[in-house]
């Protein structure tokens, strides 16, 4: 279905609110806490400041995502948020691998909600400055805002989040319209566009999410090498759709598949358009066909500029 245009130009023109609460969310503290993360995710905790944070995964031993998530440094705590379907994976590896260390852990996801604020207008419904870098934050007293891609998100708990949708006044938006706004700037989702069987750079997401300088880590040697000296057989590539399709449509270049449509939407701006990992035989400019679709493959994002 098309994203509805009244929609599409509040959340590129104003902002939109929605919520998010069904993301999975822990908080860590404890005086090992950055030195235990450090050893289990890709990225750089330790080089965090209190008030910043970073995107990272956490790989399995061939190097392959289990989830991926947002990490929050505060004074004394840790803040850990990623999608519903890597709840289990971040709950088993603080349950496993903290045990014995000065590292404390709590489960927020019934407890806590996330009101992503998207838009251009997002930075005017914030009660202080708010911050300008990614994934940095400023506790207002009863949440932290956090920086995104898009806008704005509100951490709070569950009461202060019923207050604040109150408070700011502005219009909630459908999921399918943050979804295409996602799509449009070519990032990929968990659980939709990469899983257990992608690798980091397949994603396009070492940029974001992966430190080559950093210690150990579970899966760290694969992705290296993959880096250095190796070329993914896949890469994650936006398509140009004729017509609209459906999520899982093989993606046939000539005779072969080359992939598999994982999220689609019908962009007021772009028209109909999707993201794929397809095999690197087809590369940016190649025509394919997608269900009775055709379509031209695309380096990412569309929305350049």
């Amino acid at each position: 279905m098309p994203v509805a245009t009244s929609e599409y130009e509040l959340l590129t023109e104003s902002a939109g609110l929605l919520d998010r609460t069904e993301r999975a969310k822990f908080v860590v503290r404890g005086g090992e806490a950055v030195e235990f993360l450090q050893g289990q995710v890709s990225n750089d905790v330790e080089a965090l400041t209190p008030g910043t944070g970073c995107y990272a995964t956490i790989l399995n031993h061939k190097g392959k995502l289990r989830t991926d998530l947002r990490i929050l440094r505060g004074e004394d705590f840790l803040w850990l948020d990623t999608e519903a379907v890597g709840h289990a994976v971040l709950r088993h590896m603080l349950a496993t691998y903290a045990l014995g260390r000065d590292v404390q852990w709590e489960d927020l996801t019934e407890d806590h909600s996330i009101l992503s604020l998207i838009g251009p207008g997002a930075d005017d419904l914030a009660p202080a400055a708010p911050p300008q870098d990614e994934h940095s934050f400023a506790d207002s007293g009863a949440g932290l805002w956090v920086r995104t891609d898009l806008g704005l998100d509100v951490l709070c708990g569950r009461g202060r989040a019923d207050e604040l949708r109150a408070e700011l006044g502005i219009e909630e938006v459908s999921e399918e319209a943050a979804e295409c706004l996602r799509i449009e700037s070519g990032r990929p989702r968990l659980g939709i566009d990469m899983d257990a069987e992608t690798m980091p750079q397949e994603a396009g997401i070492n940029e974001r999410a992966v430190d080559f300088e950093k210690g150990c880590y579970v899966g760290q040697e694969t992705v290296a090498r993959l880096h250095w000296r190796g070329k993914p057989n896949r890469h994650l590539r936006g398509l140009r759709l004729s017509e609209p399709v459906e999520r899982r449509t093989e993606i046939l270049l000539g005779d072969k598949v080359v992939g598999r449509i994982s999220s689609v939407c019908v962009s007021p701006r772009f028209g109909p358009i999707a993201l794929a990992l397809v095999r690197r035989e087809a590369a940016p400019g190649d025509t394919v066909r997608a269900g009775a679709a055709e379509a031209e493959v695309v380096e990412l994002p569309f929305a350049r500029g």
